[in-house]
């Protein structure tokens, strides 16, 4: 009878060994689909996380985003645990989400009409 391996165990063996280093995917096999995908895949930053910060931001995401309830989960203070989420939001290149238009996009908005010459100046002073 062959030992079936258990994947989370797998998968944590993979990141102590790696020991926070790159880790390049290179076959992917979905058996329900009968599909193997071959080449180089980096994995996602919440994967590349080491097992301890990726079980702290799982029970911080139980918790709703409570520091309190994080507090008596880890039994540790509130700075402490906003200094591991800042150390650990640290590690993520973050998207802006609202980001400063060119200056050519506000030339183009002043032209349009869309915006005051006055708020154009304004934005073109905050791209300085």
């Amino acid at each position: 009878m062959a030992t079936e391996s258990k994947p989370a165990t797998d998968w944590h063996e993979l990141l102590r060994i790696a020991q926070g280093g790159p880790l390049v995917i290179e076959r992917v096999r979905l058996p329900e689909k009968n599909l193997t995908v071959e080449g180089a895949f980096t994995l996602p930053e919440l994967a590349r996380l080491s097992l301890e910060d990726q079980v702290f931001i799982v029970a911080f995401l139980r918790a709703h985003g409570s520091i309190k309830e994080m507090e008596q989960t880890f039994g540790v203070s509130y700075p402490t645990i906003k200094a591991r989420l800042n150390r650990i939001s640290g590690q993520f290149n973050f998207i802006e989400t609202d980001p400063l238009p060119s200056r050519a996009e506000v030339l183009g908005r002043l032209k349009s009409g869309e915006i005051s010459a006055e708020e154009a100046i304004r934005a073109l002073e905050a791209l300085k």
